[in-house]
């Protein structure tokens, strides 16, 4: 089984890449962010035509997450009963065997800021959500952009940004929180290429100079994360003629 996660930066402007990726990867489940179309503009027969089952949750212009399965999806949900947010940010399937959350982190803005103290209470309120999912569901992965790079080695030039936004403490200890609850992160259950990152600003030929932060993660349940073979960061999406500024990552299992 193979499930990835992607953050498209408008699925308008990427559908040809994404659907590409996908014909070539064939990834059992795709979870993608920023999809930036409200539902009715959703391109579904675009994904049925591929063999996969779509859900979405979409707003105009910003935010919006998306599921693509190979098998049919169930039990869907995109408003936590504790976390009342307009924004379209979350969104929790059952796929087969999988209970997969998807997430798209609010970015926080800058450390101090009303949006970086939103990001924080966000942050708690999921985890909340997350304990109470994966106390029913053995089989679950939390994937997506989580606008937060763990460590210092997920950072270009880590003293540039320490305290910054996406690398502050506040940010690390949110993060390590979803560890608490079971969670591994299932690309540094592997050895890893250093300097390994998800995502590159567009300016300052960002990609070229491999100036990127590990922002977008796959995170696992016990019982999924003894089974994962592998966990990768595709660049190759990143090289192509107006790319998403974020690469997917992609986790491999065995057993499924």
């Amino acid at each position: 089984m193979k499930i990835a996660t992607w953050n498209v930066n408008s699925l308008r402007v990427r559908l040809p890449q994404v659907l590409d990726w996908m014909e070539s990867a064939q990834p059992d489940l795709l979870a993608v962010q920023e999809t930036k179309l409200t539902d009715d503009a959703f391109p579904v027969g675009d994904l049925h035509a591929l063999g996969y089952h779509a859900v979405y949750s979409g707003q105009k212009t910003y935010n919006g997450v998306a599921v693509f399965s190979k098998t049919p999806i169930e039990n869907v949900q995109t408003d936590p009963p504790n976390l009342k947010d307009p924004q379209r940010r979350i969104l929790a399937v059952t796929a087969g065997p999988l209970r997969v959350i998807n997430l798209y982190v609010p970015n926080g803005s800058e450390v101090g800021s009303d949006k970086y103290a939103y990001k924080l209470d966000w942050l708690a309120k999921i985890r909340d959500f997350i304990a109470q999912e994966m106390a029913q569901n053995p089989h679950t992965v939390v994937l997506g952009d989580f606008n937060i790079a763990p460590e210092d080695r997920d950072v270009h030039d880590p003293e540039s940004w320490r305290e910054k936004i996406l690398c502050s403490t506040p940010e690390r200890d949110a993060f390590r929180a979803l560890a608490d609850l079971g969670l591994t992160d299932l690309f540094r259950r592997f050895e890893q290429p250093e300097g390994s990152f998800s995502w590159w600003d567009y300016r300052a030929a960002g990609f070229r100079r491999n100036l990127g932060l590990r922002i977008d993660h796959i995170l696992a349940s016990p019982h999924l994360a003894e089974r994962c073979t592998a966990c990768t960061i595709d660049k190759a999406p990143r090289r192509l003629e107006r790319p998403s500024d974020h690469a997917p990552v992609v986790a491999e299992f065995a057993g499924f």
